[in-house]
């Protein structure tokens, strides 16, 4: 692994990374982690390992708030977060990028595509979860959070409750795409577990039938969990990683 750096961005706050450069002149693979997740996790350090292996590029990081990143978490959003991952790949000179989101980080991944443009090569979702400010939350949970609260959650993965602070929420409210048309037209590569409790496998269909690419797969899994880290997942994780990036050089040739 490449050790870890730091990114100072405009507010002063340093954002932690690790990136390897292309030796192949193809994409850089970003990975986003999911919510409070950060670059230390399974498939984060799987895909680096591969990219790295394979000769391509791959940029892991933190986001503000999290892990080895300056901030507060109940200072972060979908907004913030876009723009610092925008300042980092413009510091690093990145140009084309194939994202690759879990779960949150599926959601940041189609606005920071949108926001990429033309630098967009492709998108890999894993158990994706658009607009769950919008449908994982109750009228009672949406309440409070209008009114300043803050909601917490039972955490299947530790002991402390998982919070949703109302500066997500709201910004979250504000950016919902599952109702319209997603303006991305790169391959799209989206897997899900049908066993999924936190984010039904129905939200990856919807966003299928929502983004405008007609490079798009689906592939379910029907005994995978929300987190999809067995070594059965990532070697689908990886076999769809190479796809995407094989369409997306396919496509400059």
């Amino acid at each position: 692994m490449a050790k870890v750096r730091f990114h100072k961005l405009p507010d002063g706050r340093r954002m932690a990374f690790r990136h390897h450069p292309a030796s192949n002149g193809g994409p850089t693979i970003v990975f986003l982690p999911g919510y409070m997740s950060d670059m230390d996790g399974g498939k984060a350090t799987a895909v680096f390992d591969w990219a790295t292996s394979q000769g391509h590029g791959c940029l892991l990081l933190d986001y503000t708030g999290c892990g080895m990143s300056d901030g507060e978490f109940s200072d972060g959003s979908l907004s913030n977060w876009r723009g610092e991952i925008l300042h980092l790949i413009g510091a690093l000179e990145i140009g084309s990028a194939v994202i690759i989101g879990s779960s949150m980080g599926g959601w940041l991944m189609l606005t920071l595509g949108l926001a990429l443009n033309d630098q967009l090569a492709g998108i890999v979702g894993i158990a994706s979860a658009p607009d769950f400010t919008e449908w994982g939350r109750s009228d009672a949970d949406k309440t409070l959070l209008e009114s300043g609260q803050t909601v917490f959650d039972e955490n299947p993965y530790g002991p402390e409750p998982t919070p949703m602070h109302p500066l997500f929420w709201r910004d979250g409210q504000s950016q919902l795409l599952l109702d319209s048309v997603i303006e991305l037209n790169c391959p799209m590569r989206l897997i899900h577990g049908q066993k999924d409790r936190d984010v039904p496998w129905e939200i990856t269909m919807q966003l299928a039938a929502a983004a405008r690419s007609d490079d798009i797969q689906v592939t379910l899994i029907k005994d995978g969990d929300h987190r999809l880290s067995r070594e059965s997942d990532i070697r689908i994780l990886l076999a769809q990683i190479a796809d995407v990036i094989e369409r997306a050089s396919g496509d400059n040739l």
